[in-house]
């Protein structure tokens, strides 16, 4: 089974840049023909979260008519940027159905979180999200399951989303150690790069579609971005039950070069 992962599209108005600088649509482009030249096509898309930059119906309209181009079957999650009741109009169910979500077609579980907290940039889990997904890990407790959620419940050194915070990690944490068949929580928000081990899985964020976030791990600059060549994640369950993650960047590479010639 073969997963792509492309998250914080952060789609404006058509003809405008995010941020003024950004080409975003543009990137998002790039991207969606890249995956769809790939050989196997991916089984899924997942985008996870911040589809949009300001939450509009336009916005939403415009990233819909960018990912239909996608050749395999997409599904979105939101994030806090976005109106998740926007997206679910514009979308449909079929691709963003409303609240917590689960797929499971495949030999992996696919269970989507909504982690938004309307009106504030930070996560937010509460009691009757984690007692559901506690249920739905409990209906097959031995599935190999990817949970795919914008915000990472761990503070990964970026200044800007650390200090948003995540108001019941601690809630999800609990659920997630009770399960030894997570095999990984895959998030947005942060527009880097990032593995960290957390409650018995492993917490992966997806790079950036060409707006990183400034790393600090002093924690004492200003929130900053940088503009960069887009990128995304491959995840690969493979014929051995072992999840593999690739980071696939669009930047420009030289070759191949064929061992035995060199």
């Amino acid at each position: 089974m073969l997963i792509a992962q492309i998250s914080d599209t952060h789609i404006t108005a058509p003809g405008t840049n995010t941020c003024g600088v950004a080409p975003m649509a543009d990137n998002l482009e790039r991207c969606i023909t890249h995956i769809n030249q790939l050989e196997p096509k991916p089984d899924v898309v997942l985008l996870t979260g911040d589809v949009t930059n300001g939450g509009t119906v336009e916005e939403a309209r415009h990233a819909a008519q960018l990912l239909t181009k996608l050749e395999s079957p997409f599904y979105v999650i939101p994030g806090n940027h976005d109106a998740a009741g926007v997206l679910s109009l514009v979308f449909g169910e079929a691709v963003c159905p409303a609240g917590d979500y689960v797929l499971d077609n495949g030999p992996v579980r696919l269970i989507g979180m909504d982690s938004t907290d309307p009106g504030k940039p930070g996560g937010k889990i509460t009691a009757a999200q984690a007692e559901w997904l506690e249920g739905q890990l409990a209906n097959e407790p031995d599935k190999p399951t990817i949970i795919f959620i914008h915000h990472p419940p761990v503070k990964c050194s970026v200044i800007e989303s650390d200090e948003d915070g995540f108001i019941g990690a601690d809630l999800l944490g609990q659920v997630v150690a009770g399960f030894s068949n997570i095999e990984r929580i895959l998030c947005g928000h942060i527009h880097l790069l990032v593995h960290a081990r957390w409650h018995g899985t492993i917490v992966t964020t997806a790079p950036s579609m060409g707006m990183q976030l400034g790393l600090d791990l002093t924690m004492e600059k200003e929130a900053e971005f940088y503009l960069n060549q887009p990128g995304y994640l491959l995840h690969y369950w493979t014929k051995h039950k072992n999840l593999i993650t690739h980071a696939v960047s669009l930047e420009s590479a030289q070759g191949p070069y064929r061992f035995e010639e060199h």
